[in-house]
């Protein structure tokens, strides 16, 4: 099972719904590791090495995801889970991408 990473911006009341849902979840939260106010790039550097991030920010994390992509750097994933989506949705998708197989 993938672990995910929710940065600061991401909608407490989802990670709540998350590990309630599903106690064994392996999600943290950039609060949890002490990387408050950490640039992007360097949120993306310790995902490299623990997981996947879950942001609602559109703006800035998916092009700095690039950034590392082109460069050769390790980069597990980005999920940019749209503000728009009903929480009930976005639930759901991430729970289906965590249970999903290995590929």
């Amino acid at each position: 099972m993938m672990r995910f990473l929710t940065d600061e911006a991401f909608d407490g009341g989802i990670t709540t719904a998350l590990l309630r849902l599903r106690p064994g979840l392996d999600l943290v939260r950039v609060q949890d590791e002490d990387l408050l106010a950490t640039p992007d790039p360097e949120i993306l550097e310790w995902a490299a090495r623990s997981g996947v991030v879950l942001t609602h920010d559109a703006a800035t994390m998916p092009p700095f995801a690039y950034a590392r992509l082109n460069t050769g750097a390790a980069m597990p994933g980005v999920i940019v889970v749209r503000r728009s989506l009903p929480i009930g949705r976005a639930i759901e998708e991430i729970l289906t991408v965590w249970s999903a197989p290995p590929m």
